[in-house]
């Protein structure tokens, strides 16, 4: 048995390149890619999270297009992935809907290492034995604001750059197939 495994892609509270907390706004390929990598690993939903209802309504159009719009129609499998889409305001609206904070655990990401972090072989681990649901959850702009990764039971380790000079800029949607690979992968 593993333990289910959500993840959150959050808008606000963010972080800009000069560390300002901010709102991101919606991308259409966050939506629909993250959402076909959540399908193929076993992830049981996908919270996008964002305060303003108008982006949250844009999150359904979007959906809408893939789902039942001429994309669906001409790609049906991807139905399937964007069912597991969620739009809720806030990260309490996710823990809500996954039997609230004290019922799961909450591991946040980065791009850089800061402080004691998870491996991935532990995290792996741990998901694949009993316990409370695990929310991952993924930040936009610049990543998330400090109060998140404050919130959190755990941060997962970073995907590091092998390249000379190293180099780290990858998107979200990049980032979360990796991780979910590493924690779901065969």
């Amino acid at each position: 048995m593993t333990r289910r495994l959500a993840i959150a892609l959050v808008h606000h509270p963010v972080l800009d390149g000069r560390g300002d907390v901010v709102t991101s706004a919606v991308t259409n390929l966050d939506v629909h890619d993250l959402a076909r990598s959540a399908r193929t690993f076993g992830v049981s939903d996908y919270f996008i999270v964002h305060p303003v209802t108008a982006q949250r309504e844009l999150v359904k159009r979007i959906v809408s297009h893939w789902a039942e719009g001429s994309s669906g129609k001409r790609i049906p499998a991807r139905k399937d992935a964007l069912e597991l889409v969620r739009t809720v305001a806030s990260l309490d609206e996710a823990f809500a809907a996954l039997g609230g904070r004290a019922a799961i655990e909450m591991w946040s990401t980065a791009a850089k290492a800061s402080g004691d972090v998870l491996d991935f072989a532990t995290a792996r681990a741990r998901l694949a034995g009993e316990g409370t649901p695990v929310l991952l959850v993924f930040g936009t702009a610049w990543g998330l604001a400090p109060d998140v990764h404050t919130a959190c039971d755990a941060r997962l380790a970073p995907v590091e750059s092998t390249s000379e000079p190293p180099y780290n800029h990858l998107s979200v949607r990049s980032a979360c197939a990796i991780m979910l690979d590493r924690l779901r992968g065969r």
